[in-house]
C-alpha cells in the first residue's frame, strides 16, 4: 500500500498517518524530510518526534529521497514520509531546480518498485493566493505537480481538513 496524505498547516495530517502507521502493524521507519536551520524549526522536530512512537526509527534525509526510501524499504516495514514539502523546499534551495526534477523524477520511478509500505505526508499549497515572488511561485507549482503526479500513481490518497480525514482515492489499508 502506497498512501499520499495532504493538507494544510495544522491539518491533521502528520497525526493521521502516524495513526494508519501504528494500525499498520508493520515496523515503522520515519524518514523526515526538515532541516533545524533554527530555534522555531528545532522546536517543531522536538514537538513531532515526541509525538512518535520511541521504538519507530527515524531517518533524517532533506534531499535524497528516493535513495533514502530504497535503502529503508522491506517486505513487512512501512516508510513514512514527513513531509514532501519541506523536501521540495530543500531540494529548491540547492540549484535552480535540475537537482528538484533529478530528484523528483526519482521519486515518482523508484516508488513503484519498493517492498512494503510508504506514506507521503505534504501540504496542500495550491487552494490559496497565487503567490507574488517568483520563487514562491515555483515552489508551489513544483507541489501541485508533483501531488498530481503521485496521485495518479499510488494506492490511496486522503485530504485531511480539520483533523478529518477526506478519502479522495483508495483507502489505506493493510493485509495481514
Amino acid at each position: 500500500m502506497q498512501a499520499l496524505i495532504l493538507g494544510g498547516a495544522r491539518s491533521g495530517k502528520s497525526h493521521h498517518a502516524e495513526q494508519l502507521a501504528q494500525q499498520s502493524g508493520r515496523e515503522v521507519v520515519y524518514i523526515a524530510t526538515a532541516e533545524a536551520q533554527d530555534g522555531e524549526m528545532q522546536a517543531r522536530i522536538a514537538h513531532h518526534r515526541a509525538s512518535r512512537p520511541a521504538y519507530w526509527r527515524t531517518v533524517e534525509e532533506p534531499l535524497a529521497l528516493a535513495a533514502a526510501l530504497q535503502q529503508h524499504a522491506a517486505a513487512n516495514r512501512l516508510l513514512l514520509v514527513d513531509c514532501l514539502t519541506l523536501w521540495l523546499t530543500n531540494l529548491l534551495g540547492v540549484d535552480a531546480g535540475q537537482r528538484l526534477h533529478t530528484e523528483t523524477q526519482a521519486l515518482l520511478t523508484t516508488l513503484p518498485s519498493l517492498p512494503g509500505d510508504v506514506l507521503l505526508v505534504s501540504n496542500e499549497t495550491g487552494l490559496g493566493v497565487v503567490p507574488l515572488g517568483e520563487l514562491t511561485r515555483r515552489y508551489v507549482d513544483a507541489a501541485g505537480r508533483l501531488h498530481q503526479q503521485l496521485a495518479a500513481q499510488l494506492d490511496a490518497v486522503v485530504f485531511m481538513v480539520a483533523g478529518l480525514p477526506l478519502t479522495l482515492k483508495g483507502t489505506p489499508t493493510w493485509n495481514g
